[in-house]
């Protein structure tokens, strides 16, 4: 008989591709594991300001946070159809003592939006080393391959040469961007805090008495156990709406970079320059057997698709919520939140996998240059010819003559590019017949390349990287 589990849908961002550690900061036993913590922290609050909760009662919670019966929960659920109390209830028949005080004076969003912050916090944790090895690999390879000339392409014409590491640089200088947005948008996470029904802390006022001070005091403690540095100062029932679209915003950012990465990639495998790692047993395609197709990278741009997709959803939520809170923001976000960490996760261990392993063809390259590098060398042979006394107008006009002759080869007869062999057998070009080779020498042609890598590399990505220098070591494998 099939496994139970088989026969209902699962998500392939757990199941097939996200990382364990990510998987489990969305998961079930961290969220409720983490409600229980924030009823923990409020009646240590409530009791260290003066309310009438025991060391007992404080000690059975300290000791049931990760005794959770789900099937209880599920059937007080059922019976309540309110998620909250279903498991203020569960916990309270584990906590018989201190069952009178759990969720004294809060509302559900004290658990819900609390735990939300929490959570993207710790993945926000998750991802940020992650990124950071991706851009260390990558620099790296920036570094072996800065003085690597290789053709330059706009609007996917080949142009002025570049270098392959100048290339790189260009994809390092957007994910830098990428971890500075996250290091911004972790640290600007705060704390929803003790806010109650509508965010006026009217409850807690209540319970202490009119004490405006130790209603303050109780929102900056069990923001301090919750390892947070800030609280939302103003909220209605829940926090603005607008913090998850921001965090989606750095994750979708993300996305667009990993996307234009990895389509170059794909696009540099396909000229057979550059290629993401094949293993040696690697299947490109059943019916192909020569086929090596950049799986890795295409995998990449088709969550990248969905993670930038992803941040609609908030947006969109931020602008419908009515006055203090409405709750068509929650189905939505029980989705959106989770799958856009859990998509960038992925993305980002399969990028350092691509990174680590990335395969440079410097003879492919080299062809491809000699292709091209005549029809780019024209002007060079103009000024060389110049300085040994001809004239430049008549000099453009010889060479415009001879480079469409070697495009007909190239473009109507599918001959290689014969422009040099043509101006080498055209006596008047002979001044400069003994300096072809120097004017057409790749490395004259990619300017300040390798010095713009090594600036780039020394004065924005090593500064950027120190924070996590102690969490570089790791490999990423995959189950591809």
């Amino acid at each position: 008989m099939a496994d139970p589990e088989l026969c209902k849908y699962r998500s392939p961002l757990t199941s097939r591709y996200a990382s364990e550690e990510m998987a489990y900061v969305f998961s079930d036993m961290k969220k409720f594991t983490t409600w229980r913590k924030l009823w923990l922290w409020l009646a240590k609050a409530q009791k260290t300001l003066g309310l009438d909760i025991t060391d007992e009662q404080i000690q059975e919670m300290e000791s049931n946070l990760t005794n959770i019966d789900f099937d209880q929960a599920a059937i007080e659920e059922k019976r309540r159809r309110h998620d909250v109390m279903a498991h203020v209830h569960t916990f309270a028949i584990c906590c018989p003592e201190a069952a009178p005080i759990i969720h004294l004076g809060a509302t559900s969003c004290y658990v819900g939006d609390n735990t939300d912050l929490i959570v993207m916090r710790d993945a926000f944790d998750i991802i940020m080393p992650k990124l950071a090895r991706c851009i260390q690999r990558l620099s790296l390879f920036a570094e072996q391959y800065r003085s690597q000339p290789c053709l330059g392409f706009t609007h996917y014409q080949p142009a002025q040469l570049t270098t392959v590491g100048k290339r790189a640089c260009l994809w390092l200088q957007d994910l830098c961007m990428d971890l500075r947005n996250m290091d911004r948008g972790r640290n600007e996470l705060r704390f929803r805090g003790v806010k109650g029904t509508t965010g006026t802390q009217a409850s807690f006022l209540e319970l202490f008495e009119g004490n405006h001070d130790k209603v303050e005091l109780l929102d900056r403690m069990v923001m301090e156990l919750a390892g947070f540095k800030k609280t939302y100062l103003v909220t209605g029932q829940t926090y603005s709406r607008k913090v998850d679209y921001e965090v989606l915003q750095v994750l979708s950012g993300l996305g667009a970079s990993v996307h234009k990465i990895c389509t170059d990639i794909r696009l540099l495998a396909n000229m057979k320059e550059v290629e993401e790692p094949f293993e040696k047993d690697q299947i490109g395609s059943s019916a192909m057997p020569y086929k090596r197709n950049p799986m890795r990278s295409e995998r990449c741009c088709s969550l990248a698709r969905h993670l930038m997709c992803l941040c609609m959803d908030p947006l969109q939520t931020a602008a419908v919520q009515w006055f203090e809170r409405t709750l068509d923001d929650s189905a939505n976000r029980r989705i959106c939140l989770p799958e856009a960490f859990l998509t960038a996760d992925i993305l980002l261990s399969t990028l350092q996998n691509i990174c680590e392993g990335l395969v440079v063809y410097p003879k492919v390259i080299e062809r491809h240059i000699k292709q091209e590098l005549p029809f780019m060398a024209t002007e060079n042979i103009i000024m060389a010819m110049v300085k040994a006394g001809a004239n430049r107008q008549e000099c453009h006009e010889q060479i415009r003559v001879l480079s469409h002759q070697a495009g007909a080869v190239v473009k109507q007869e599918g001959g290689d590019n014969d422009l040099i062999q043509r101006i080498r057998s055209t006596p008047y070009f002979s001044p400069v017949h003994n300096q072809l080779d120097h004017l057409l020498d790749p490395k004259t042609f990619v300017g300040r390349a390798p010095e713009q890598v090594d600036k780039f590399l020394e004065e924005e990505v090593k500064p950027l990287l120190k924070p996590f220098s102690h969490q570089m070591s790791e490999i990423s494998s995959l189950e591809l």
